[in-house]
């Protein structure tokens, strides 16, 4: 299978090849490894090689699931695989090797997919870029010179750049959306407790959460069926959902309550590409029936930014002190970025109730959001606050960084605030630059409404395709 027949499928296409024996699933591998080969030297997509395993998964014969055959990279962070080195994006975890397989990675060995390689990110996921020392900096197939975004950044370059129809990803801040919309991608962060993390507890005192960067609606749905569902244990349960997501995708959404907003929630103002980028959105959804009014959030996202942000620095001191402690010396500044040792001796010394003060802060504003969200079925406004920016402006391990944070927020002023509450949020193709560089435009919604966000995202997805509208060759400098 060439190239060009290759990319003209998703996930699902792939696996309906396979099916009907048009295609086996070594010939799929060959085509993911040689468009690796062809692009991957250009774009540090892909920085763990699993070839050797996934061939041999396939001599042993694929599980006859939903994607049986289909080609898929895992980032590689948070999730374990048995007896493969997950680094983390660090120097500090070069080839730590796990005992047991985390029940995502079990679900999607049981779907039948082939699972080939490991993904670029940023050292332990902290950065909304994905430049790490450890691994090397992934770049955006749409521009090279311009971030493909973090933590997810080597999933969405190598979907974007045609290795795979999908990638796996994960969402503490952003995550997956913020490369999405990098990158010209359907992004999806699940609800809090539509995945499970099992078997270890909370990503980030329950802000990060698992699942999938794609270029088509249905495929993101396919493999949210594929992922979800509770665990013995899980700290965060969701209803299941009425029907397969898969199915969701292609119903009629009805006529939706939409509030959009063209507000930085967080700090900034957005770029007038993102404001465009909302409106152009609005308009859309307005031609397809939608009642649509503009949003007036009366909530302290600031105040919930600065608690998540003592939730998310307090897990970087224990990820710290519990490797000090399993090693029997402290972890020293060399072994690490500047930025995850500036948080750590910034934080490690900060008494335990700040910690309980932030969640209490956390519940109290999230009250309030919650409130503010049952004024609408769905929230549209800006998933970035830019579009990509320089390659080098937010790099994590840059010697000054007194000005990081103002930096990061300007960037991402939008996607937090919807990991900390829990819902289901979505970055959606929609925009591009004048320059031509990808603008992601998100929508949330209420915990648990990823079926409303599905049905959603499939009808814009037919009225307005994003698909075929794949980055130039060559790759643009």
């Amino acid at each position: 299978m060439n190239f060009e027949e290759y990319r003209k499928y998703d996930a699902i296409g792939l696996a309906g090849l396979v099916g009907t024996r048009q295609v086996s699933p070594d010939e799929l591998l060959d085509a993911a490894l040689a468009r690796a080969a062809a692009v991957n030297p250009q774009l540090n997509a892909l920085t763990v090689d699993l070839e050797g395993e996934a061939r041999a998964a396939i001599r042993a014969g694929l599980p006859d699931g939903p994607l049986s055959g289909v080609p898929f990279p895992i980032k590689d962070i948070t999730v374990k695989m048995k007896g493969v080195p997950t680094g983390a994006g660090s120097r500090l975890f070069a080839g730590r090797i796990y005992a047991e397989e985390s029940e995502l990675i079990r679900s999607y060995r049981r779907s039948g997919m082939t699972l080939f390689a490991k993904t670029n990110t940023p050292e332990f996921g902290l950065a909304t870029v994905t430049e790490p020392v450890a691994t090397g900096i992934t770049r955006n197939p749409w521009s090279l010179g311009h971030t493909c975004g973090g933590s997810s950044g080597g999933a969405a370059a190598a979907v974007a750049a045609g290795i795979v129809p999908a990638a796996h990803g994960s969402d503490g801040g952003g995550s997956i959306r913020t490369p999405a919309s990098c990158c010209a991608l359907f992004g999806l962060k699940p609800s809090r407790g539509r995945v499970s993390m099992a078997p270890d507890g909370d990503g980030w005192g329950g802000l990060a959460v698992q699942h999938a960067l794609t270029r088509s609606v249905r495929d993101s749905a396919l493999l949210l069926d594929i992922a979800s569902g509770a665990r013995p244990g899980d700290l965060y349960h969701v209803p299941p959902p009425e029907r397969p997501f898969v199915e969701e995708a292609g119903r009629d959404p009805g006529r939706l309550r939409i509030g959009y907003t063209t507000r930085a929630l967080v700090h900034g103002e957005l770029h007038p590409e993102c404001a465009a980028g909302v409106m152009n959105a609005a308009k859309l959804c307005e031609r397809l029936g939608h009642h649509v009014e503009e949003a007036v959030l009366d909530v302290d996202f600031v105040g919930l930014a600065v608690a998540a942000n003592t939730i998310v620095c307090t897990s970087v001191v224990a990820t710290l002190e519990a490797e000090g402690a399993a090693r029997g010396r402290p972890v020293e500044a060399h072994e690490v970025e500047r930025l995850t040792w500036n948080i750590y001796r910034d934080m490690r010394d900060k008494p335990a109730y700040e910690f309980v003060l932030a969640q209490q802060a956390i519940n109290t504003i999230l009250r309030r959001f919650a409130a503010e969200m049952t004024k609408y079925d769905v929230l549209l406004l800006a998933n970035n606050g830019s579009p990509p920016i320089p390659v080098g402006y937010a790099c994590p391990d840059a010697e000054d960084l007194t000005d990081y944070a103002d930096r990061l927020y300007r960037f991402i002023p939008n996607t937090q605030p919807f990991n900390v509450a829990g819902m289901p949020a979505m970055s959606v193709p929609l925009h591009w630059s004048a320059d031509g560089l990808p603008v992601g435009v998100q929508f949330a919604a209420p915990v648990g409404g990823e079926a409303v966000l599905l049905r959603l995202a499939g009808q814009i997805e037919a009225a307005q395709p994003w698909f075929d509208r794949v980055p130039p060759e060559p790759f643009a400098a």
